[in-house]
């Protein structure tokens, strides 16, 4: 990171606080859907829904017009998605047995807000340097929460977050990226009470030893991010093809 000269590295960092520190702030909103504050008000989780509903919205009309469609595709696959693997798998749970608005919304606003971050030009720049150092942050998170909790099913699913990006280079920022906010997020809502992870993988492969939360849980936006691509592809035939024959010339040269 200090090869990165210091005017473009806090140019790095700005563009970081500004597309991503919003979710650090949700970390602390989260406690609005906690065991402690439901105890004293019943209502508690309609609030972050509303208040994720404000962000979503804000998020949404300050982005540019293929980003919001990505956002939207994104809003649909998180509530399939979260009715599959918490209610019907029996993944995770939530505080009261729902899906509560403001997750799929949220995964939505994650997924745009790391979307633009990792496509800026000055990220772009220093790329390579970013994902090693995302690499060995990541590595040190994953193996921690190996030896200090047991967390087996969190680090082989961080194995599968490493070999999946081997193929995918272009991808690699995006998705180390999404891994640490994703990462933060889960410490934030197990701590509170909001949701629950049970101490092994489902709840049900004795063999695979789980931390409230898992590390690697990121390793599912992967299908979040494919069923977008499909859906932005199939709804922009046109424009994706265009974008085909431009990588294809720049093959050719």
């Amino acid at each position: 990171m200090l090869s990165i000269p210091s005017t473009d590295l806090k140019k790095i960092m700005k563009l970081f606080n500004r597309k991503i520190g919003l979710f650090f702030v949700f970390v602390v909103a989260l406690y609005f859907d906690s065991v402690h504050l439901a105890e004293r008000f019943e209502y508690n989780q309609i609030l972050i829904n509303i208040l994720m509903l404000l962000a979503f919205y804000w998020l949404y009309i300050r982005s540019l017009k293929r980003t919001r469609e990505l956002m939207i595709y994104a809003v649909i696959l998180g509530f399939i998605g979260e009715y599959f693997f918490s209610v019907y798998l029996g993944m995770y749970t939530y505080r009261l047995g729902n899906v509560p608005l403001y997750v799929p919304f949220g995964h939505a606003a994650v997924y745009g807000r790391v979307y633009v971050f990792s496509k800026a030009a000055v990220v772009r720049k220093y790329h390579k340097i970013l994902e090693r150092f995302m690499y060995v942050l990541i590595s040190v998170f994953a193996l921690g929460y190996l030896y200090f909790f047991n967390d087996v099913f969190g680090f082989i699913m961080t194995l599968g977050v490493f070999g999946l990006l081997i193929k995918r280079p272009k991808d690699r920022l995006f998705f180390l990226t999404m891994y640490i906010i994703v990462a933060v997020l889960e410490i934030g809502g197990p701590a509170y009470g909001a949701w629950k992870w049970p101490d092994i993988a489902f709840g049900k492969l004795d063999f695979l030893p789980s931390n409230n939360a898992p590390s690697g849980i990121s390793l599912f936006y992967f299908l979040l991010d494919i069923g977008c691509f499909v859906l932005y592809t199939q709804r922009n035939k046109m424009t994706w093809q265009r974008v085909k024959n431009i990588r294809k010339l720049k093959i050719i040269r």
